[in-house]
């Protein structure tokens, strides 16, 4: 069993759906957990709740990942409360049904860029300041970036950009045995835009029908995958893009 007993970890958007579940995992195997969230504060209180049952410590510290000023805060605030930072998952984004290129406004295009790309290449470079010697960094992206999807343009294309920044820190500061990786998942129940099932029963149903599992992904895939890259079991692996889609393209 992997053991993260006195190793912190901090997971940006952790006040629901995979961040959250991630963040709970963390913390079942021993580490103290810095929760983020950006609005929600409620949502980050449950997830204080369910990490705090585990024995361990922990923080919530609201940033807006958009905002560089609060990014660089929230890990002052993170090493002046515990002192090192082992793990740093970068999770928060935001998500949009499919939208055909010629209809994506201006507003849009910044939007999704100044969160998705600007706020997690911000994450990423502070994670490679302050994370300890021999330490983890993990970025969630999309499976949408593996290939073309018809109105997938803008949210993959925001995605895909700090994918190639896992590459490069991997090879700027793994002499320093931090190992850099991204998580590729497909549709995940009970994330992003599968939060409530119900409302896409229709799509899950073909979803489902053409998938080689014939299911979802689910938030304990994720956190496998998370577990794995946090753990010393992954020590040697490092600027890799694991497509967690159960043997789908995407």
């Amino acid at each position: 069993m992997t053991n993260l007993k006195n190793k912190v970890a901090l997971i940006t958007g952790s006040g629901r759906g995979l961040g959250k579940a991630i963040a709970e995992r963390y913390a079942s195997l021993g580490a103290n957990i810095v929760i983020n969230y950006s609005s929600s504060k409620a949502s980050a209180e449950e997830t204080m709740a369910n990490v705090l049952k585990y024995g361990v410590k922990a923080i919530m510290l609201q940033a807006d990942i958009s905002k560089a000023d609060e990014l660089r805060e929230m890990f002052q605030l993170s090493l002046k409360e515990f002192g090192k930072i082992d793990i740093v998952v970068a999770n928060a984004g935001i998500e949009s049904e499919r939208i055909p290129t010629v209809d994506i406004s201006e507003e849009q295009f910044d939007k999704f860029f100044r969160i998705n790309t600007k706020g997690t290449f911000i994450t990423l470079q502070e994670a490679a300041k302050h994370v300890a010697d021999n330490g983890r960094i993990i970025y969630i992206s999309s499976s949408t970036t593996a290939s073309a999807l018809p109105g997938a343009a803008l949210y993959a294309s925001s995605k895909i950009a700090p994918m190639y920044q896992v590459e490069v820190l991997a090879k700027e500061i793994g002499y320093r045995g931090v190992t850099v990786n991204s998580i590729v998942p497909t549709g995940i129940e009970g994330a992003g835009a599968f939060s409530n099932p119900e409302e896409r029963a229709e799509f899950i149903k073909q979803f489902t029908q053409s998938h080689p599992m014939r299911r979802l992904g689910n938030l304990e895939d994720v956190a496998n995958v998370a577990e794995f890259f946090a753990s010393e079991l992954s020590s040697y692996v490092s600027g890799q893009q694991l497509l967690l889609s159960g043997g789908a393209l995407q």
